[in-house]
Protein backbone atom coordinates (compact mmCIF):
# COMPACT_ATOMS: atom_id res chain seq x y z
CA UNK A 1 0.00 0.00 0.00
CA UNK A 2 1.42 3.33 -1.20
CA UNK A 3 1.04 6.19 1.70
CA UNK A 4 1.82 10.01 0.91
CA UNK A 5 3.05 12.93 3.69
CA UNK A 6 3.47 15.90 3.27
CA UNK A 7 6.41 17.62 5.29
CA UNK A 8 6.01 21.06 6.77
CA UNK A 9 8.78 23.35 6.14
CA UNK A 10 8.44 24.17 10.08
CA UNK A 11 9.31 20.62 10.62
CA UNK A 12 12.60 20.88 8.61
CA UNK A 13 13.36 23.78 10.67
CA UNK A 14 13.44 22.25 13.57
CA UNK A 15 15.69 19.72 12.90
CA UNK A 16 18.19 22.31 12.02
CA UNK A 17 19.74 23.99 14.93
CA UNK A 18 21.15 27.24 13.33
CA UNK A 19 17.87 28.12 11.86
CA UNK A 20 15.42 26.88 15.23
CA UNK A 21 17.74 28.17 17.79
CA UNK A 22 16.89 25.13 19.74
CA UNK A 23 18.70 21.97 20.40
CA UNK A 24 18.93 19.20 17.42
CA UNK A 25 15.74 17.55 17.17
CA UNK A 26 16.92 14.22 17.33
CA UNK A 27 19.89 12.71 19.53
CA UNK A 28 22.59 11.18 17.92
CA UNK A 29 23.79 8.01 19.05
CA UNK A 30 26.61 8.06 21.86
CA UNK A 31 27.88 4.69 21.32
CA UNK A 32 27.95 2.13 18.47
CA UNK A 33 26.11 -1.23 19.06
CA UNK A 34 28.05 -4.72 19.02
CA UNK A 35 25.70 -6.04 16.93
CA UNK A 36 24.06 -5.24 13.48
CA UNK A 37 24.03 -1.12 13.12
CA UNK A 38 20.73 0.56 12.11
CA UNK A 39 21.48 2.51 8.72
CA UNK A 40 19.75 5.56 7.02
CA UNK A 41 20.06 4.81 3.75
CA UNK A 42 19.89 7.79 1.07
CA UNK A 43 21.42 9.40 -2.33
CA UNK A 44 20.83 11.87 -4.94
CA UNK A 45 20.15 9.66 -8.22
CA UNK A 46 16.66 8.68 -6.20
CA UNK A 47 15.39 5.96 -3.95
CA UNK A 48 15.36 3.58 -7.08
CA UNK A 49 18.37 3.93 -8.21
CA UNK A 50 20.80 0.44 -9.11
CA UNK A 51 23.38 2.10 -6.13
CA UNK A 52 20.90 2.88 -3.29
CA UNK A 53 19.09 -0.78 -3.94
CA UNK A 54 22.40 -3.22 -4.17
CA UNK A 55 23.77 -1.15 -1.66
CA UNK A 56 20.21 -2.24 0.28
CA UNK A 57 20.30 -5.63 -0.36
CA UNK A 58 24.21 -6.21 0.61
CA UNK A 59 24.41 -3.95 3.73
CA UNK A 60 21.21 -6.17 4.99
CA UNK A 61 22.77 -9.50 3.84
CA UNK A 62 25.62 -8.32 6.03
CA UNK A 63 22.81 -8.39 8.82
CA UNK A 64 22.39 -4.78 9.12
CA UNK A 65 19.25 -2.86 9.56
CA UNK A 66 18.66 -0.80 6.45
CA UNK A 67 16.23 1.95 5.55
CA UNK A 68 16.28 3.61 2.76
CA UNK A 69 14.98 7.89 2.84
CA UNK A 70 16.28 9.37 -0.18
CA UNK A 71 15.21 11.52 -2.66
CA UNK A 72 11.94 10.66 -4.89
CA UNK A 73 13.97 11.54 -8.05
CA UNK A 74 17.32 12.27 -9.18
CA UNK A 75 19.09 15.14 -7.58
CA UNK A 76 22.51 15.03 -8.56
CA UNK A 77 24.61 18.20 -8.64
CA UNK A 78 21.98 19.73 -5.77
CA UNK A 79 25.19 19.93 -3.01
CA UNK A 80 24.02 20.92 0.53
CA UNK A 81 20.48 22.30 -0.80
CA UNK A 82 18.01 22.04 2.24
CA UNK A 83 14.33 22.87 2.45
CA UNK A 84 13.70 22.86 -1.05
CA UNK A 85 10.22 24.09 -0.73
CA UNK A 86 7.69 25.14 2.04
CA UNK A 87 5.93 21.66 1.96
CA UNK A 88 7.69 18.04 1.38
CA UNK A 89 5.53 14.97 -0.24
CA UNK A 90 6.92 12.01 0.72
CA UNK A 91 5.68 8.42 0.01
CA UNK A 92 6.35 5.43 1.62
CA UNK A 93 6.14 2.73 -1.51
CA UNK A 94 7.08 -0.38 0.90
CA UNK A 95 8.38 -1.39 3.78
CA UNK A 96 11.87 0.25 4.76
CA UNK A 97 11.57 2.41 2.07
CA UNK A 98 10.35 6.53 1.62
CA UNK A 99 10.47 8.10 -1.05
CA UNK A 100 10.99 12.45 -0.52
CA UNK A 101 9.95 14.64 -3.16
CA UNK A 102 13.07 17.12 -1.95
CA UNK A 103 17.19 16.61 -1.84
CA UNK A 104 19.48 14.31 -0.02
CA UNK A 105 19.41 17.17 2.63
CA UNK A 106 15.54 17.04 2.66
CA UNK A 107 15.61 13.17 2.69
CA UNK A 108 18.00 12.87 6.02
CA UNK A 109 16.25 15.48 7.99
CA UNK A 110 13.19 13.83 7.60
CA UNK A 111 14.88 10.85 8.33
CA UNK A 112 16.15 11.90 11.33
CA UNK A 113 13.15 13.74 12.35
CA UNK A 114 10.29 10.76 11.15
CA UNK A 115 11.73 7.74 10.40
CA UNK A 116 13.95 7.48 13.18
CA UNK A 117 12.38 10.39 15.56
CA UNK A 118 13.59 10.17 19.21
CA UNK A 119 16.01 7.16 18.20
CA UNK A 120 18.96 8.45 16.08
CA UNK A 121 20.45 5.92 13.25
CA UNK A 122 23.86 4.92 13.95
CA UNK A 123 24.93 5.59 10.59
CA UNK A 124 24.13 7.13 7.91
CA UNK A 125 25.43 5.66 4.35
CA UNK A 126 24.82 8.07 1.16
CA UNK A 127 25.53 6.43 -2.03
CA UNK A 128 26.72 4.23 -3.82
CA UNK A 129 26.67 7.26 -6.16
CA UNK A 130 26.60 6.61 -10.41
CA UNK A 131 29.87 8.36 -10.91
CA UNK A 132 32.81 10.01 -8.79
CA UNK A 133 32.59 12.55 -6.22
CA UNK A 134 36.37 13.73 -6.37
CA UNK A 135 37.81 16.88 -5.83
CA UNK A 136 35.41 19.87 -7.16
CA UNK A 137 32.87 17.51 -7.58
CA UNK A 138 32.64 16.44 -3.60
CA UNK A 139 31.68 19.90 -3.58
CA UNK A 140 28.54 20.06 -5.04
CA UNK A 141 27.95 16.41 -4.93
CA UNK A 142 24.29 15.82 -3.69
CA UNK A 143 25.63 12.05 -2.53
CA UNK A 144 28.01 14.10 -0.13
CA UNK A 145 25.57 16.83 0.49
CA UNK A 146 23.26 13.86 2.11
CA UNK A 147 26.11 12.61 4.80
CA UNK A 148 27.06 16.43 5.42
CA UNK A 149 23.44 16.76 6.59
CA UNK A 150 23.94 13.63 8.86
CA UNK A 151 27.32 15.08 9.92
CA UNK A 152 25.33 18.86 11.07
CA UNK A 153 23.13 16.16 13.12
CA UNK A 154 26.01 14.52 14.87
CA UNK A 155 25.16 11.24 13.15
CA UNK A 156 28.17 9.52 11.77
CA UNK A 157 28.19 9.14 7.70
CA UNK A 158 29.97 7.91 4.98
CA UNK A 159 29.74 9.02 1.25
CA UNK A 160 29.67 6.18 -1.35
CA UNK A 161 30.86 6.68 -4.69
CA UNK A 162 31.75 4.39 -7.91
CA UNK A 163 33.24 5.77 -10.77
CA UNK A 164 36.87 7.22 -12.42
CA UNK A 165 37.61 11.03 -12.92
CA UNK A 166 36.01 10.59 -16.51
CA UNK A 167 32.22 10.39 -17.69
CA UNK A 168 30.72 6.80 -16.24
CA UNK A 169 29.93 4.08 -18.85
CA UNK A 170 26.48 2.74 -17.43
CA UNK A 171 27.35 -0.67 -17.35
CA UNK A 172 30.80 -0.69 -16.23
CA UNK A 173 29.93 1.49 -13.54
CA UNK A 174 26.88 -0.52 -12.53
CA UNK A 175 28.95 -3.45 -12.15
CA UNK A 176 31.86 -1.55 -10.12
CA UNK A 177 29.49 -1.07 -7.48
CA UNK A 178 29.89 -4.47 -6.20
CA UNK A 179 33.17 -4.23 -5.42
CA UNK A 180 32.39 -0.85 -3.73
CA UNK A 181 29.78 -2.26 -1.63
CA UNK A 182 32.16 -5.17 -0.56
CA UNK A 183 34.38 -2.54 0.42
CA UNK A 184 31.85 -0.68 2.61
CA UNK A 185 30.60 -3.66 4.48
CA UNK A 186 34.32 -4.16 5.02
CA UNK A 187 35.14 -0.92 6.29
CA UNK A 188 31.53 -0.61 8.44
CA UNK A 189 32.85 -3.30 10.07
CA UNK A 190 36.47 -1.72 10.53
CA UNK A 191 34.64 0.97 12.17
CA UNK A 192 32.39 -1.22 14.14
CA UNK A 193 35.55 -3.06 15.56
CA UNK A 194 37.57 0.03 16.48
CA UNK A 195 34.75 1.42 17.83
CA UNK A 196 34.44 -1.24 20.96
CA UNK A 197 31.84 0.67 23.31
CA UNK A 198 32.46 4.46 21.38
CA UNK A 199 31.46 6.16 18.70
CA UNK A 200 31.75 4.83 15.24
CA UNK A 201 33.88 8.04 14.03
CA UNK A 202 35.33 10.92 15.81
CA UNK A 203 32.89 13.73 16.16
CA UNK A 204 31.72 15.57 13.47
CA UNK A 205 34.08 13.39 11.09
CA UNK A 206 32.47 11.75 8.35
CA UNK A 207 34.11 10.02 5.01
CA UNK A 208 33.99 10.41 1.88
CA UNK A 209 35.09 7.03 -0.35
CA UNK A 210 35.30 6.86 -4.00
CA UNK A 211 35.59 3.39 -5.47
CA UNK A 212 37.31 2.69 -8.75
CA UNK A 213 35.92 1.04 -11.96
CA UNK A 214 38.68 -1.59 -12.17
CA UNK A 215 39.31 -3.90 -15.31
CA UNK A 216 37.12 -4.22 -18.66
CA UNK A 217 34.00 -5.42 -17.20
CA UNK A 218 34.03 -3.31 -14.15
CA UNK A 219 34.25 -6.05 -11.38
CA UNK A 220 38.07 -5.85 -10.76
CA UNK A 221 39.44 -5.43 -7.46
CA UNK A 222 41.14 -2.11 -6.57
CA UNK A 223 44.64 -2.04 -6.25
CA UNK A 224 44.65 -0.78 -2.48
CA UNK A 225 43.43 1.91 -0.02
CA UNK A 226 44.54 5.17 0.12
CA UNK A 227 43.82 8.19 3.26
CA UNK A 228 43.33 11.44 0.90
CA UNK A 229 42.01 14.56 0.63
CA UNK A 230 39.71 16.84 -1.67
CA UNK A 231 42.09 17.30 -5.01
CA UNK A 232 41.51 21.13 -5.38
CA UNK A 233 40.55 21.14 -9.20
CA UNK A 234 36.91 21.14 -10.47
CA UNK A 235 37.46 18.88 -13.40
CA UNK A 236 34.47 20.05 -14.58
CA UNK A 237 34.37 23.28 -16.82
CA UNK A 238 31.00 24.58 -18.54
CA UNK A 239 31.30 26.52 -21.79
CA UNK A 240 28.39 29.07 -22.94
CA UNK A 241 27.51 29.52 -26.48
CA UNK A 242 25.66 32.43 -27.21
CA UNK A 243 22.53 31.31 -29.53
CA UNK A 244 21.85 35.11 -30.20
CA UNK A 245 18.04 35.36 -28.93
CA UNK A 246 18.98 36.19 -25.29
CA UNK A 247 19.41 32.33 -24.16
CA UNK A 248 22.90 30.50 -23.86
CA UNK A 249 23.44 26.92 -24.76
CA UNK A 250 25.61 25.42 -21.83
CA UNK A 251 28.01 22.25 -22.45
CA UNK A 252 30.21 20.95 -20.42
CA UNK A 253 33.61 19.54 -20.20
CA UNK A 254 36.18 17.33 -18.15
CA UNK A 255 39.20 19.59 -17.83
CA UNK A 256 41.60 17.16 -16.09
CA UNK A 257 45.03 18.55 -14.73
CA UNK A 258 47.72 16.17 -12.56
CA UNK A 259 46.48 15.15 -9.49
CA UNK A 260 48.02 16.77 -6.21
CA UNK A 261 50.16 13.77 -4.50
CA UNK A 262 48.27 12.34 -1.76
CA UNK A 263 44.75 13.53 -3.38
CA UNK A 264 41.37 11.35 -4.12
CA UNK A 265 41.96 12.34 -7.90
CA UNK A 266 45.84 10.82 -7.45
CA UNK A 267 43.97 7.47 -5.53
CA UNK A 268 41.14 6.82 -8.11
CA UNK A 269 43.54 7.41 -11.37
CA UNK A 270 45.99 4.93 -10.08
CA UNK A 271 42.84 2.47 -9.37
CA UNK A 272 42.71 2.75 -5.85
CA UNK A 273 39.88 3.48 -2.97
CA UNK A 274 40.07 6.92 -2.04
CA UNK A 275 38.52 7.56 1.59
CA UNK A 276 38.72 11.26 2.34
CA UNK A 277 37.82 12.12 6.07
CA UNK A 278 34.98 15.51 5.87
CA UNK A 279 33.12 17.26 8.22
CA UNK A 280 30.11 19.72 8.12
CA UNK A 281 32.01 23.43 8.31
CA UNK A 282 34.76 21.60 5.37
CA UNK A 283 37.40 22.56 7.77
CA UNK A 284 39.24 18.84 7.63
CA UNK A 285 42.87 18.86 8.59
CA UNK A 286 45.79 16.69 9.63
CA UNK A 287 43.80 15.25 12.72
CA UNK A 288 41.32 14.23 10.43
CA UNK A 289 43.45 12.71 8.21
CA UNK A 290 45.29 11.09 10.72
CA UNK A 291 42.17 9.31 11.82
CA UNK A 292 41.06 8.16 7.99
CA UNK A 293 45.19 7.07 7.39
CA UNK A 294 44.70 4.98 11.08
CA UNK A 295 41.46 3.67 10.01
CA UNK A 296 42.51 1.36 6.86
CA UNK A 297 45.61 0.68 7.88
CA UNK A 298 46.06 -3.04 6.99
CA UNK A 299 42.33 -2.42 5.05
CA UNK A 300 42.02 -4.39 2.03
CA UNK A 301 39.22 -4.07 -1.35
Amino acid sequence: MRRKRVLPLAALLLCTPALAGTAPAVAAPQTAPAGPLRILLTNDDGYNAPGIRKAFERLTAAGHDVTIVAPLTNQSGTGTKMMSAPTIAVKHPEPKVWAVDGTPGDSVAFGLAEVFAGDAPDLVVSGTNFGPNVAGLATHSGTVGGAVAALEHGVPAIALSTGGVSAPDPVTTVNAMGPTLDFAVKLIDRLRTRARSGPLLPEGVGLNVNHPVVGADGKGTAAGVSATFQDPQTLLEPDFTDAGDGTWKMTVKVDLRPAVKGSDVEAVTADRIAVSPMNADWNTGPVDRAVASALITGLRP
